[in-house]
């Protein structure tokens, strides 16, 4: 049977499979559906992010993501409670509905109120056994529920950050492996390589093309602050795209903030205050020390003392801005035990999740 016009109404907070498998039913049984994504204002995750990513999950062109604030108390005893709930959603609406899809338990109240048809979708959730108090209690368990953008936002992401021939893509490709041995949906597990090396490379080729000498090398090369600005923002770009098809653990070699003591390396002055201009959403840094790691030069590196001065800052730096880190030195089994057992500690502490309205006790 087609309906001609169905609605979908949850939290959505966030989404998972069980919600995306509602709004793709209802899409396959109507000529147009419109999803009511009904958030609180207590709750932690903005009601327009939530909106979002339902929209790129569903691209379908007759289905409309609407978002709607409900404060209102939740009783499903109290006539007033719903009177209220129903003009909340009606208020998203711009036509009458014939049809609520619906896998709760109010779904045939709430169409008996609308006016509409209540179809029932998977209501013992035996296809999709997820839901979403069981994703805020637990994000890693059900990861494997969550679409791509839901993934990005949540992935706990940890930076390994060091100067030159200190052992951070040593530490942060074995960082990787480690959890990635877990299997299942850890499997996943990437590492966002540092950008920065790669971009230096491509501009000394440039160079080299555009002077028509192949001998220049990096002295001869000319940084401004777009330089690193397009560092951070490519690396960034590469981090988000990892964290979406990633486990909930995504491991960076470096990233913006280094970056920015970097720029004041190679500029002679301290980055200015913002630096980068990108968002970024990072959990724990990782500081591999000089101890324990003899200095390398392998024709990109500045020098001993370069090093020590750089693993200096990065030390003071961390404290400044009180990011939370870890200091790691010694032999390189000490540096990868010392690593995971501060990644184990911040998956320990788990996501936090404001408490969404809920109806009072039985």
């Amino acid at each position: 049977m087609t309906y001609r016009h169905g609605m979908v109404i949850g939290k959505f907070y966030p989404p998972h499979a069980g919600h995306h498998h509602l709004i793709d039913t209802a899409a396959a049984a109507c000529d147009r559906v419109t999803v009511i994504a009904a958030g609180s204002t207590v709750e932690s995750v903005p009601l327009a992010l939530r909106a979002a990513w339902l929209r790129e999950t569903h691209p379908q062109p007759h289905v409309e993501i609407v978002p709607v604030v409900d404060d209102h108390e939740i009783d499903y005893d109290s006539d007033a409670a719903w009177d209220a709930h129903v003009a909340a959603f009606r208020s998203g609406l711009d036509a009458p509905v014939d049809a609520v899809f619906s896998s709760e338990p109010y779904g045939p109240e709430l169409a008996r109120r609308m006016d509409a048809a209540h179809v029932p979708v998977d209501p013992p959730r035996e296809r999709f056994p997820v839901s979403g108090t069981a994703v805020r209690d637990d994000p890693a368990a059900c990861w494997r529920w969550l679409a791509p953008p839901v993934r990005g936002h949540l992935a706990r992401r940890v930076v390994v950050v060091g100067a030159e021939s200190t052992g951070t893509t040593t530490l942060a490709r074995a960082l990787t492996g480690h959890y990635a041995a877990r299997g299942g949906d850890w499997a996943a597990t990437r590492c966002v390589p540092e950008y920065g090396r790669t971009y230096c490379e491509e501009k000394l080729a440039a160079a080299r093309r555009a002077a028509g000498d192949p001998g220049l090398w990096l002295d001869d090369l000319t940084w401004d602050e777009e330089d690193f600005a397009r560092i951070a923002e490519r690396h960034l770009a590469l981090e988000d795209a990892a964290a979406r098809t990633g486990s909930p653990v995504l491991v960076c070699d470096t990233d913006g903030f280094a970056t920015a003591l970097w720029y004041e390396r190679y500029l002679g002055r301290p980055a200015p205050e913002g630096f980068p201009r990108h968002e970024a959403r990072h959990h724990l840094w990782i500081l591999t020390d000089t101890g324990g790691v003899p200095f390398e030069q392998d024709g990109w590196r500045d020098g001993e003392s370069v090093r020590l001065w750089m693993s200096g800052r990065f030390r003071e730096e961390l404290d400044r801005r009180a990011l939370p880190h870890v200091v790691v030195t010694g032999p390189h089994e000490a540096r990868l035990a010392a690593a995971v057992a501060a990644v184990d500690a911040l998956l320990d502490k788990g996501w936090t999740f404001a408490a969404p309205l809920k109806p009072p006790p039985a």
